[in-house]
């Protein structure tokens, strides 16, 4: 543990001191996981809590390859998976996914070009700082050309240095995006995309008039969930069915959570806010495999089916086959 603490003290004095070259935008790179190691810790990952998180903000470093971060935060959700799908842990690694790296001449950094192992971080991208050069990549690349658009998207990241969790643009020189939003995509409360079934066997009500998300519909955790993985999976149908209703004009309730039209949605003053999931992604309402409850994310459509067929749930994403 001790030298893991010291290889974290060495790290983040090579991010935030090193002599620059040409003009410099650096971080303490260690900030950018506290918070997820003390969610690991207090969802009992133990030990294996300092050395993910350590690994994981390496990643930040200009010399980290395209898709190391992206790696990191899969690594970060991999163990979240084996501790109940801690919500906390998973939450805190797409934020960290999106938290921008070390610019060593203040141009832009290029985007991971694969897709993620999990699907909790699909359609997810790093932001840009807002010293950086925007129009221009590492190694001088203009926009358009290699790793300057996201994975899954076909056009440029708009407005520039934006991204999903941040999408008003760049976020200020060397900060960490943790301290400056708490949910993955523009805002929003780590429950807003959760919802918990009030029993094995329970419905989630059906809503009237506005929109409803998955945070309307939470209440407590069962005390039995009995097959919680059947109820997840048709749950997880009831809500695509009703999303399938949804447009962005369809009345909602201030910080609900939706997917309309493929897209993940929040609702900002009565009206929905749209963030597009990427060009072979659609967002949709997924069951949880170790705990009751759905998560709103940007998948597949064959994933998300696979998903909710792997509880036992019959009729495709919607239950209407």
């Amino acid at each position: 543990m001790q030298s893991l603490a010291l290889l974290a003290f060495i790290l983040a004095a090579a991010s935030a001191g090193a002599s620059p070259l040409g003009r410099r935008i650096a971080q303490v790179i260690s900030e950018s996981t506290i918070q997820w190691e003390q969610a690991c810790s207090t969802a009992g990952g133990g030990l294996k809590c300092n050395p993910t998180a350590v690994a994981a903000f390496s990643t930040l470093l200009a010399a980290a390859g395209p898709c190391d971060q992206q790696n990191a935060a899969d690594n970060m959700i991999d163990l979240a998976k084996t501790l109940d799908d801690d919500a906390s842990m998973i939450r805190l690694a797409q934020i960290f996914a999106q938290q921008p790296r070390n610019s060593p001449t203040a141009q832009s950094i290029p985007y991971c070009q694969s897709a993620p192992r999990n699907s909790e971080l699909n359609g997810l991208f790093q932001c840009q700082w807002q010293g950086d050069e925007l129009q221009i990549f590492a190694g001088g690349v203009a926009v358009g050309g290699s790793g300057t658009i996201p994975f899954g998207m076909t056009t440029p990241v708009s407005p520039a240095g934006s991204c999903p969790a941040n999408p008003s643009g760049p976020i200020p020189d060397g900060s960490q995006l943790v301290s400056i939003v708490q949910h993955p995509f523009s805002g929003g409360s780590e429950t807003d995309n959760m919802a918990v079934l009030p029993s094995a066997s329970s419905e989630i009500p059906t809503p009237t008039g506005n929109a409803a998300s998955a945070a309307t519909m939470a209440s407590q955790t069962p005390a039995s969930t009995g097959n919680f993985r059947l109820s997840n999976g048709k749950a997880a149908q009831r809500l695509n069915a009703h999303f399938a209703s949804l447009t962005p004009s369809s009345s909602c309730t201030s910080n609900m959570n939706a997917c309309v039209q493929g897209s993940f949605a929040k609702c900002v003053n009565g009206s929905f806010v749209v963030q597009p999931c990427g060009a072979t992604l659609t967002c949709a309402a997924l069951p949880l495999v170790n705990s009751p409850g759905i998560s709103l994310t940007c998948t597949t459509l064959a994933e998300a089916e696979a998903r909710i067929a792997a509880t036992g749930a019959t009729g495709g994403l919607t239950g209407a086959g």
